[in-house]
């Protein structure tokens, strides 16, 4: 179909082909003249046409700017340079471009700038205890009063906080929870202990003096609600009220026992939280451990009720499963007041966190550094005859004396797996279910991350996320250790009461 079309459409083009041909040279010489006045016409009409057009255009462009402003670009588009140049289809649209306005700040009427918080004044003070020098400093701060009671066998200051302490019970509390419910390892009375060491306003500051032992400052705070059972709790002459110890900035691993404890479910812990004094270390976070008068005997308010008991002694307990099914020991057994499964508790959370001072209290299991107090002279040198070497710290309340309370909880974490104290697990045959339960099942990190997530000061102070990792990496290394050798040795996984 298509070739017959094209020879229709060609026949008439040859025609007139060969007619123009044939024609003389006059005939072609006028049709080719007559041909370019035609098209001369054309185009001198085609330019007079189009220059009005343009001056048009450009009277109407020149209005809508001065209708729109200093703000509004025209960009229109060019003329055609020459005949190469395609002409526009549309001459007459226009196209406009918006030019973007710079912004300047809004001046708001009104508004008043807020006020400079002035920096309250801190009186250097390092880890020595409180002087008497450094007392006035503060007396002169804070326009606060202190006086010396004389009858006392403990020398108590009083101290008006500072600016920053008095604005603790005002601002928003350190311990934060923002799920509905704290974790269910804490109790009610753990949370409110946690918020009146962390919160409370600081009434007073005393320092303990306690023979040959370093002293223990202790501060006594406001709060409205008590936080011990009324049937145990006496006011001794140490506290009159409400009070926490402060230790040194040093002693941090307190802080991470007391969560630890609380994880594994062992619940021997004092409460334990960090908390910053502007008039003591330098502002320093350090740990404020819960003020127990049940702990302490009624003969000297400062010494802790202990059982006093040698290696040999401690080591024959275990042997005789003392009070274990609530049987009576005999008499001449050897037993001390606490329960067999008080001492796996013990050993379990001592192994983890590496705390010799209690069931090795001259380093006879572990290599110590020279830092270490053990390494002084006539400590090692009684290694020799482990039996008679005796346990120190071992304290239970006046109304519990079955059940042991892990204090002074001085943990360490730069030791190596190769460098571990193992004689802290000798003679444990028996490990409690619910701790075990937790390292097995591999959720001790997100445990622990949960529950240190509570102490916002504590948990900055070690570097955050990153820093609280490293801790928890030490632990979990340990615990990795600890079950290995539990399956080495038989030891025995059996539930134990809390």
């Amino acid at each position: 179909m298509g070739k017959p079309r094209v020879r229709w459409l060609r026949l008439p083009l040859l025609k007139l082909s060969s007619n123009f041909r044939r024609c003389p040279f006059s005939k072609k010489s006028l049709l080719i003249a007559s041909g370019c006045v035609v098209y001369l016409f054309l185009v001198v009409s085609h330019v007079g046409n189009s220059q009005p057009r343009h001056r048009d255009r450009r009277i109407g462009e020149d209005g809508n700017r001065r209708a729109r402003g200093p703000d509004h670009r025209v960009d229109a588009q060019p003329e055609s340079a020459g005949p190469s140049d395609a002409a526009p289809t549309r001459s007459n649209v226009v196209y406009i471009t918006l030019r973007s306005k710079r912004m300047k700040p809004a001046h708001i009427r009104g508004t008043v700038r807020p006020k400079l918080r002035r920096k309250a004044k801190r009186t250097k003070a390092t880890n020595a205890p409180i002087t008497q020098n450094k007392l006035d400093s503060a007396e002169l701060e804070t326009g606060a009063s202190w006086r010396e009671i004389s009858d006392a066998r403990y020398k108590p200051l009083d101290l008006i906080q500072s600016s920053h302490d008095r604005e603790a019970g005002t601002q928003a509390s350190s311990i934060r929870i923002y799920s509905q419910r704290a974790p269910p390892w804490f109790s009610a009375q753990d949370l409110k202990t946690m918020r009146f060491l962390a919160d409370a306003k600081v009434l007073r500051v005393r320092e303990i003096s306690r023979g040959g032992v370093p002293p223990l400052l202790m501060f006594e705070g406001e709060t409205t609600a008590p936080l011990t059972n009324h049937k145990h709790s006496k006011r001794s002459a140490a506290c009159g009220g409400q009070c926490g110890i402060i230790r040194s900035p040093v002693d941090n691993t307190e802080v991470f026992a007391f969560h630890l404890d609380r994880v594994l479910r062992l619940n021997r812990t004092p409460p334990a939280v960090s908390r910053k004094f502007s008039f003591l270390h330098d502002g320093q976070s350090c740990p404020v451990v819960s003020w127990d008068a049940s702990l302490h005997s009624e003969a000297n308010p400062t010494h802790l009720d202990t059982v006093r008991l040698t290696w040999g002694e401690y080591q024959n307990s275990l042997k005789q499963r003392c009070w274990q099914k609530n049987i009576s020991p005999k008499p001449d057994s050897g037993c001390s007041t606490i329960h067999h499964h008080e001492w796996s508790k013990l050993a379990l959370f001592d192994f983890l966190l590496q705390i010799h001072s209690r069931l090795d209290q001259s380093c006879c299991g572990f290599r110590p550094r020279q830092e270490d107090v053990c390494v002084e002279p006539g400590y090692r040198v009684a290694c020799g005859d482990q039996d008679n070497l005796q346990l120190a710290n071992i304290v239970h309340r006046k109304h519990e004396p079955r059940r042991l309370v892990f204090s002074s909880n001085k943990g360490f974490f730069d030791r190596n797996e190769d460098n571990l104290d193992f004689k802290l697990l000798e003679g444990i045959k028996e490990f409690p279910e619910q701790a075990m339960s937790v390292l097995r099942g591999r959720k001790l990190r997100e445990k622990l991350l949960q529950s240190l997530f509570l102490d916002e000061t504590f948990w900055e102070s070690q570097g955050g996320r990153q820093g609280i990792d490293k801790l928890i990496d030490v632990i979990e290394r340990r615990s990795n250790v600890l079950l290995t050798y539990i399956n080495a040795h038989g030891i025995k996984v059996i539930a134990m009461d809390a």
